[in-house]
């Protein structure tokens, strides 16, 4: 069973990625205790790990807001996030998937794929979570999963035709995956993430 801080913490984060709870909004303890039907504790223990995830700001004698990044601190990540995720698309190949091969096989081809994948994410994100997972490395799994919700809600505006065309990078990317094509896996997400970067300069000229 989930812990109440975690719990907690999962459901600040959807409600910050959704815009639910508007960048710059103050957040104040006693409210989301209320609003969570739990004690302070647990909202405490959350705001501490959003704030150390970049989702959150504490400012002393002020209390806490949703953070408020500039397109450059944006962006910033988002290149981390790339060099990251490329590292993560090549290693799953040398391992053909390894024990994700099947969800990776799904993908494109199954709706169920995506709800089938552990990620906290929407199915474009829960791509990238399964493809660090693949990687076999449990760290760089963890510093990916970390960048995917710092940048998640940066895409919250993005287009039915672009969602589409993030599908079918996703498939090429796991083809390559699973035909144990290294390299190619690697240009196929860097060219998909830098899609996505020049998508996000788009929305924030």
């Amino acid at each position: 069973m989930e812990s109440k801080p975690a719990s907690v913490l999962k459901a600040i984060r959807a409600e910050i990625i959704a815009g639910t709870l508007p960048r710059g909004s103050r957040l104040k303890e006693d409210a989301l205790a209320e609003r969570f039907g739990v004690s302070r504790v647990p909202v405490r223990e959350a705001l501490r790990q959003l704030e150390t995830e970049g989702f959150v700001e504490s400012e002393k004698f002020k209390g806490v807001r949703v953070a408020d990044s500039s397109t450059e601190v944006v962006i910033e990540l988002m290149q981390i996030r790339r060099g990251l995720e490329v590292l993560a698309a090549e290693l799953a190949a040398r391992r053909q998937g390894g024990e994700c091969a099947d969800l990776l096989r799904a993908v494109g081809h199954e709706e169920r794929s995506d709800q089938e994948i552990e990620a906290a994410q929407s199915p474009r994100f829960a791509f990238h979570g399964l493809v660090a997972r693949a990687a076999g490395n449990s760290r760089l799994e963890t510093m990916i999963d970390h960048l995917i919700h710092q940048t998640a809600w940066a895409f919250e505006r993005v287009t039915q035709d672009e969602v589409a065309s993030s599908s079918d990078d996703h498939t090429a990317v796991a083809g390559a995956i699973l035909r144990g094509a290294s390299v190619q896996a690697g240009l196929l997400m860097d060219e998909h993430l830098r899609r996505d970067e020049a998508i996000y300069r788009a929305l924030n000229p």
